[in-house]
């Protein structure tokens, strides 16, 4: 087995957790899917009629949806084969045209080369390691000048087990950083204060150059890099003022536009 096949061969998948994320995210996605990252995404991929764009590691399939309602021609694959399933009885139930199929997507298997005019991969890309592979099948399977959208936590600020807030009395709430710059892999615990939640699967943090550095050396040149903010306000107290304005000061997700200009580099990630 080569070492690529090695580091494929150990699942990461939502497989586990597949119930739990179709009821979070539903039909039209969850609270901060449809207020500020499948906006933010549908903008930055400014999918057009008839174009067929790419939905790695598409879940159960809500960004496919919104692109069927813009005209666009949806292809949702995913490493669960439950959330697939679930996608397509999703398809099914709001009558919404879509091909979905179960693949890695480091390896993006069966989709042939230059297919694609976008891709992107929502509140995903924490949870798949190596990217490198990841980002040269994207690289693939987009036709020249092909975009690919990235929607992720913020990595500087909302590493897991790493980051938190924490105040200075009333007036100011910052957010404290104990690591960065290192890798590193996290269990994330499904049903979060439940007696029976023993289901997880791993996050894997990265710093920003590590994803500037997988889509350069995959040919994949980076046009547009917003941060995201919380949509939410506070409840009138004596903390809210500062609570506002720290959730308008430190975003909570990043999304990256990279756009199939270069040949692949022979360097790794």
């Amino acid at each position: 087995m080569t070492p690529l096949q090695q580091q494929l061969a150990k699942a990461t998948d939502w497989s586990d957790v597949a119930e739990w994320y179709d009821d979070l995210v539903g039909e039209s996605g969850s609270e901060y899917h449809r207020n500020v990252v499948l906006p933010g995404v549908m903008r930055l991929l400014a999918p057009g009629a008839g174009q067929k764009v790419l939905d790695v590691a598409c879940g159960q399939g809500v960004l496919c949806r919104l692109l069927a309602h813009a005209g666009a021609e949806a292809t949702g694959v995913d490493a669960s084969k439950q959330l697939i399933d679930a996608a397509k009885d999703h398809a099914r139930e709001t009558a919404t045209r879509g091909t979905f199929f179960v693949s890695d997507a480091r390896e993006l298997t069966g989709l042939p080369a230059k297919e694609f005019d976008a891709a992107a991969c929502v509140l995903a890309i924490q949870n798949i390691h190596p990217i490198g592979p990841l980002c040269r099948a994207v690289a693939r399977v987009l036709k020249p000048g092909g975009r690919f959208v990235i929607a992720m936590s913020h990595p500087a600020f909302r590493g897991p087990k790493a980051t938190s807030w924490g105040w200075e009395g009333n007036n100011v709430q910052y957010r404290r950083v104990d690591r960065y710059l290192l890798p590193r892999k996290a269990p994330i615990v499904a049903h979060p204060g439940r007696k029976a939640a023993s289901r997880y699967t791993w996050s894997f943090h990265k710093p920003l150059e590590a994803y500037v550095k997988a889509l350069r050396n995959s040919g994949l040149l980076i046009d547009a890099l917003e941060e995201w903010p919380s949509h939410k306000t506070s409840q009138p107290g004596p903390r809210q003022a500062a609570e506002n304005t720290s959730r308008k000061e430190i975003p909570l997700f990043m999304a990256i536009r990279a756009l199939k200009v270069l040949p692949p580099s022979a360097n790794e990630e």
